[in-house]
């Protein structure tokens, strides 16, 4: 029994109790300890194990055995979940800053230049007299129309 557990002893402190069920009858718990304060809490899920005295001495190192695997595997899996994530958050962070990079030089780069307005012609020129066109205003005063009068009233 002591030979299955000394894997899992490795790297943390094991619980066991047993406690006497009836007359025939005992249960085993193997309750391994968190070994570090920010690890997975399925890392500390208790083997449960209720028999007579003559199964336990026969089966209880088969079934830790089996227990002490399926721990390793879900602490290497575990590793290698926190490991990838760790991964994919910095490879997410350096986009992340490259873009911000990239944003920075589009904004800091001149765009076409333009001249200042010291710089440009002094005089006006008039829309209306350089195609001949009217604008809103129109530079041409129209006719002033004829009015008849009667008494006095421009009608």
């Amino acid at each position: 029994m002591f030979v299955e557990l000394m894997p899992l002893l490795a790297g943390r402190t094991v619980l066991i109790t047993v406690a006497k069920v009836d007359d025939h009858t005992l249960r085993v718990n193997v309750i391994p300890a968190l070994a570090k304060a920010d690890e997975n809490p399925a890392l500390s899920t208790p083997l449960t194990y209720t028999g007579p005295p003559e199964e336990l001495d026969a089966e209880l190192g088969k079934h830790l055995a089996g227990y002490v695997q399926t721990h390793q595997q879900t602490a290497s899996t575990l590793a290698e979940a926190k490991a990838t994530m760790e991964a994919a958050a910095k490879v997410a962070q350096e986009e992340a800053k490259q873009k911000a990079e990239e944003r920075k030089k589009a904004i800091q780069k001149p765009s076409v230049t333009a001249t200042p307005a010291s710089s440009a012609p002094a005089e006006p020129v008039s829309a209306s007299a350089s195609t001949g066109t009217l604008g809103l205003f129109p530079t041409t005063t129209p006719e002033p129309a004829t009015t008849q009068s009667k008494g006095g009233l421009a009608l």
